[in-house]
């Protein structure tokens, strides 16, 4: 086996595609696309997004957004929510000819193209000389009843979201199941335990 360096670099795959969403002072959607977040509890999640951001900003104004997951259907508005930014166009949401709601829950819109939205009340925002992390309580899940399963969960081959790839800037969605988790190692783990 040959390995090669390729020095510093995010080097995870995959990333999600994640819209965050919240209103501004005016009322205006102000939307991002964001790779860099993840769950850190069962009702929490925390967003890496820089602080300059037009969302970003109206997140610490209002104490609330929502983060939906992109869909390969809405992989064109889900890019240009990353291309543009709302600092230089302040309309971007409303350029993208999407629909929104408000939450029921939180002060958020809900972006009602993308099938799976956490509603957030802000948690808190860590600041440090190496993270700049927005951590949300999430509130609850909306969802578009045409990615649940027959058991009432989210179904991941329904949903078909984007997988984003840091490599090469690719997005990608999962087209097969590979395994059951926490049973894909069950045999291994019983030979440790000398089973």
């Amino acid at each position: 086996m040959s390995r090669k360096d390729l020095g510093a670099q995010p080097a995870v795959f995959p990333m999600p595609v994640l819209m965050v969403a919240s209103y501004d002072e005016k009322g205006t959607v102000q939307v991002l696309n964001a790779a860099w977040g993840m769950v850190c509890a069962m009702d929490k999640i925390a967003l890496f997004i820089d602080e300059d951001h037009a969302t970003t900003k109206a997140i610490r104004q209002t104490k609330a957004f929502t983060v939906s997951i992109a869909d390969k259907d809405h992989m064109d508005v889900a890019d240009f929510y990353g291309i543009a930014s709302g600092n230089t166009m302040p309309d971007k949401f409303a350029q993208s000819g999407y629909h929104e709601e408000k939450s029921a829950h939180v002060n958020a819109p809900v972006i009602t193209e993308f099938p799976v939205t956490m509603e957030c009340e802000l948690a808190e925002i860590t600041e440090t000389d190496n993270i700049h992390a927005v951590v949300g309580k999430i509130v609850n899940v909306s969802v578009d009843e045409k990615v649940l399963s027959e058991n009432g969960k989210i179904d991941p081959m329904k949903l078909n979201a984007l997988i984003f790839d840091q490599f090469q800037s690719g997005y990608y969605v999962a087209t097969q199941k590979a395994g059951q988790a926490w049973n894909a190692g069950k045999e291994l783990m019983k030979k440790a335990q000398g089973k």
